[in-house]
């Protein structure tokens, strides 16, 4: 694919429900650059509790925010694992920001204006060349509100929360499936009504509900998506 054909694709959505496994998939069929900013914000979270910033929930935000300058968050494939691995002050953190403790407290980190702020300057930065998909809530309305493709993700609860509490099992955690549910839930209300950047479906995005498709198949369709989409700008 050449240069004059890349373009920003931004999918957002609810979490659990799969926008990073699709993204991922995309941007390896396109050969595309793949930025997990849920990643971004989990690494910013990370920080918090290792430096208890964040206790029962309860974030302090003025040190947070001042402490920022001191978080640094990077990207590197992994031959090994056969894909991007998030990294936070050069300490491979991507099993550990996926763990429970960080999904508890990640979306009240993701409500403080300074955080976002200082996360999507980053995220601009790094699509600037454009050719690149991009995960997660804000990234069609804030962060690349002309991306040439929005797709906007989501799926019911319970298929979330069951998604989740299968591949938290299988890496051993001890963890019931309600907990799990009830999490999503919390999540979804907190990342819909936050004052900075509520998740929203842009007036442009196209809508996949993603309940009942195999990776294989949302895949194929947002494959096909992009593909009118190149078709349309005439590249």
């Amino acid at each position: 694919m050449s240069e004059n054909k890349k373009i920003v694709i931004a999918v957002d959505g609810h979490s659990s429900c799969g926008k990073s496994t699709l993204a991922k998939a995309l941007a390896s069929r396109l050969n595309y650059a793949y930025i997990d900013t849920g990643a971004m914000y989990r690494a910013v979270t990370l920080y918090g509790l290792r430096n208890n910033l964040i206790a029962e929930g309860k974030v302090d935000e003025a040190d947070l925010t001042a402490q920022l300058h001191q978080i640094k968050i990077t990207f590197r494939y992994s031959e090994a694992a056969g894909k991007s691995e998030t990294y936070l002050n050069g300490e491979n953190v991507e099993e550990e920001i996926r763990q429970l403790p960080v999904s508890r407290s990640v979306s009240p980190v993701a409500t403080i204006g300074e955080v976002r702020k200082h996360l999507v300057a980053l995220q601009q930065e790094m699509g600037k060349n454009k050719g690149i998909v991009m995960d997660g809530r804000d990234i069609g309305t804030v962060v690349f509100p002309d991306a040439e493709l929005k797709i906007y993700m989501t799926a019911s609860p319970e298929v979330r929360a069951q998604r989740r509490y299968d591949e938290l099992k299988a890496k051993g955690e001890d963890i019931s499936f309600e907990e799990i549910k009830a999490n999503v839930i919390e999540r979804d209300y907190i990342d819909e009504n936050r004052e900075e950047s509520p998740l929203r479906q842009a007036d442009d995005a196209i809508v996949l509900d993603n309940s009942y498709f195999t990776p294989e198949e949302q895949l194929d369709w947002a494959f096909e998506k992009v593909m009118e989409r190149l078709n349309r700008n005439g590249n």
